[in-house]
């Protein structure tokens, strides 16, 4: 009873003084919708469908990595993360309540898209089963990466650029872009490296019925992705947070 209280007030700490921010809150929605706007400009011809799939990994993405890097580096900054730290509870429990505000963080915003795009195209045939679970595998190592980074880092701008260090390249690896088939083969053995390339795989197979791999294989690869970011941010917790 004691850990689902103290599981619960620290989720909520992070909700009311982080995740409910009005910026936060306008990021969330700005971003993919100035995202979609840019794509229907530049190819008028392009259907909202087609840009969905990007839109919502891209959300997740930015979404749970920057709040979750950004928020315990900050903590950590003003010495306030040192007081959860000293706080009778478990690491694992502090640590899964960190996790599961990002993860909330980014399905509220992975969501966003679906329901602008729900006004202006028929979304029946998308397959939601296969999305909600996509959705929440590449929130979950959205938010280990940005655990890792966390962990590693001592500042909040060093937290910034390193997470653009690992956005970025995926962005334009993974197949939001530019479909992995036109990659130069070079690029290609590390696309299969990153784990949003499973995920958008998925969401592409769930929304526009076309993908690369199956949508089993798909969840498997970022459920292996997972676990290895989970055991390499347990490693450098108790290398940096465990005195």
């Amino acid at each position: 009873m004691e850990t689902a209280i103290a599981f619960w007030n620290i989720l909520k700490k992070d909700i009311k003084n982080y995740y409910l921010k009005p910026p936060n809150i306008s990021w969330g929605i700005i971003f993919p919708l100035s995202w979609t706007l840019m794509q229907l400009i530049r190819s008028p011809n392009m259907e909202i469908i087609e840009l969905l799939p990007g839109l919502m990994a891209m959300s997740v993405l930015f979404g749970t990595t920057s709040m979750l890097a950004v928020t315990i580096t900050f903590e950590k900054r003003s010495h306030s993360f040192d007081r959860l730290l000293l706080a009778p509870i478990s690491l694992g429990i502090l640590v899964f309540a960190k996790l599961s505000g990002a993860v909330i963080f980014g399905l509220v915003n992975a969501f966003v898209p679906v329901v602008f795009a729900a006004f202006f195209t028929d979304l029946s045939g998308i397959n939601w089963p296969i999305v909600i679970i996509a959705v929440i595998l590449i929130a979950i190592t959205s938010a280990l990466i940005g655990l890792l980074i966390a962990v590693s880092v001592k500042e909040v701008f060093e937290a910034q650029t390193l997470s653009n260090f690992f956005r970025f390249p995926m962005l334009f690896l993974c197949g939001l872009f530019m479909p992995i088939e036109h990659l130069p083969a070079i690029l290609k053995p590390i696309t299969f490296c990153l784990p949003l390339t499973y995920g958008t795989d998925a969401l592409n197979r769930a929304i526009r019925g076309s993908s690369i791999f199956y949508p089993t294989f798909n969840i498997f690869i970022t459920l292996v992705f997972s676990v290895l970011l989970f055991c390499l941010c347990q490693r450098s917790i108790k290398k940096n947070w465990i005195l």
